[in-house]
């Protein structure tokens, strides 16, 4: 009955709609957008982080070997 991801995502809509009524659903998703936002920048910030630390380390070691 249910076989397809559209069906499943229309009745999370239905049940959203139901229990939160249609007032909260706009700022439930400002608030998912955000958050969805601040995920991606902390994301890209990591990457960056890592990017410098390999560059760093393919330049050559801060320590000598001993």
């Amino acid at each position: 009955m249910f076989d397809s991801i559209d069906d499943w995502l229309i009745i999370a809509v239905v049940a959203g709609i139901l229990f939160y009524g249609s007032s909260k659903i706009p700022q439930l998703a400002h608030s998912l957008g955000r958050s969805v936002g601040e995920f991606k920048k902390g994301r890209i910030e990591v990457e960056k982080e890592i990017k410098a630390d390999q560059a760093a380390q393919a330049s050559g070691p801060s320590t000598p070997a001993r």
